[in-house]
């Protein structure tokens, strides 16, 4: 009889773990409350309409199922209800205690804090009066952000210290985006961003990838490209090694990925937040197999069901993901892109919003219309195989 794994959540960013687990041979139990999530649409699986945030109905059906493993992709907000299975059943998982660490910002900083990590200030605030407090005391730049969402949802940077109007916007932009209401304040962090993408064996925590980052900047920062290897010098490579080993360690992650977002400032490498499961924006399902030729999905799937995974590197190449940039209104027309697909070194070109799809300016990582990855020797390589696909597709938006 073949091994049960429960992976939480059917969209998108799952559906890779959902087909790597069946190509494994394994019985995959997926969780999503959405009946129509794309991953239902795999055959032969076993499907529980069940939010993934509902702790009780989905531990019900993890015993139910008599599942032997528990794991989420690329999604936050399910990594409390991995580790509540995983105490309950006796499986592989991160602990409660971390998983509260890796999805609240705040609780997230002050443990970092509490290690030595290189973080920016910030406060935790929980109403306006708190809030009103805590910005005055910042004289330069500062973001506002919801303790507990992920996705760049309900991020808002303030630049002009002096607009009380702007101000007051961004408190109640964040609030709205934020489950139980709190909201972080920081200082904004200036300098180029970088992700990390990790592996932790039996309390070993092992860098697979550094990617470097693209995002729309102010207000929203939502990101925009990607790209395998680090261009960042040997020096500067080893201090994110660094920093994104000591989170790990802080927020106690012992087996399981981890993605940590790092601002690469004047001062070093400051974290921005780490999230105890594997990056999105096909960060770690393609550009990382692309780049090593390490297959991050399955080896977080062994690791759930308590077997070792090969994480060593099998070649160096450069990998990279470009998305396309839009304006708000109706999609009328997409041209070029066969065109696009036949470049040297392009392996996909992916339209989320076609057609009659109505889509907004880039404010959240849902909103984007789609994306090209390419393969190269480089990562430059693999960024200029990108744009120049991206260039081949026309996209009308009246």
């Amino acid at each position: 009889m073949s091994k049960k794994i429960m992976i939480l959540g059917a969209s998108v960013l799952q559906l890779p773990a959902i087909r790597k687990a069946k190509e494994m041979g394994l019985t995959v139990v997926a969780v999503d409350m959405d009946p129509g999530a794309i991953g239902f649409a795999e055959t032969g699986i076993i499907k529980e309409v069940i939010s993934t945030i509902d702790i009780p109905a989905v531990l019900e059906a993890a015993k139910r199922h008599r599942i032997d493993g528990v794991m989420t992709l690329a999604s936050d907000m399910p990594m409390r209800t991995v580790a509540a299975v995983a105490k309950e059943l006796g499986l592989v998982g991160v602990s409660e205690e971390t998983a509260l660490k890796a999805t609240n910002k705040a609780a997230m900083r002050e443990a970092l804090r509490e290690y030595g990590v290189p973080i920016p200030q910030f406060f935790k605030v929980s109403n306006r009066q708190e809030y009103n407090e805590v910005v005055g005391q910042f004289r330069s730049a500062f973001i506002v952000k919801p303790a507990d969402n992920s996705g760049s949802r309900g991020i808002f940077l303030i630049e002009d210290i002096t607009n009380t109007a702007l101000i007051e916007q961004a408190y109640e932009y964040s609030r709205r985006y934020s489950r139980g209401g709190d909201v972080v304040v920081e200082e904004y962090m200036r300098g180029p961003e970088v992700s990390v993408e990790t592996l932790t064996v039996d309390g070993t925590c092992h860098v697979i990838q550094i990617t470097d980052k693209l995002t729309t900047g102010a207000p929203h920062f939502v990101e925009m490209g990607h790209s395998q290897p680090t261009r960042h010098c040997s020096r500067t490579a080893e201090q994110i090694r660094w920093v994104a080993e000591a989170a790990n360690k802080a927020v106690g992650i012992q087996n399981g990925p981890s993605h940590t977002e790092i601002i690469v400032t004047e001062e070093g490498p400051k974290i921005v937040e780490l999230g105890a499961r594997l990056g999105g924006d096909c960060i770690t399902t393609h550009l990382v197999p692309l780049s090593t030729g390490v297959d991050m999905v399955e080896c977080c799937i062994r690791i759930a069901l308590g077997e070792s995974p090969d994480v060593t590197p099998k070649f160096k190449k450069g990998s990279a993901i470009r998305y396309f940039e839009q304006t708000a209104g109706e999609v009328r027309r997409i041209d070029g892109v066969e065109a696009a697909e036949a470049l040297d070194g392009v392996q996909q070109v992916c339209i989320v919003h076609g057609v009659g799809k109505t889509v907004t300016e880039i404010d959240s990582s849902a909103a984007r219309l789609g994306f090209v990855i390419a393969q190269a020797s480089t990562a430059g390589a693999a960024v200029a195989a990108c744009e120049a696909a991206r260039d081949r597709v026309t996209i009308e938006i009246l």
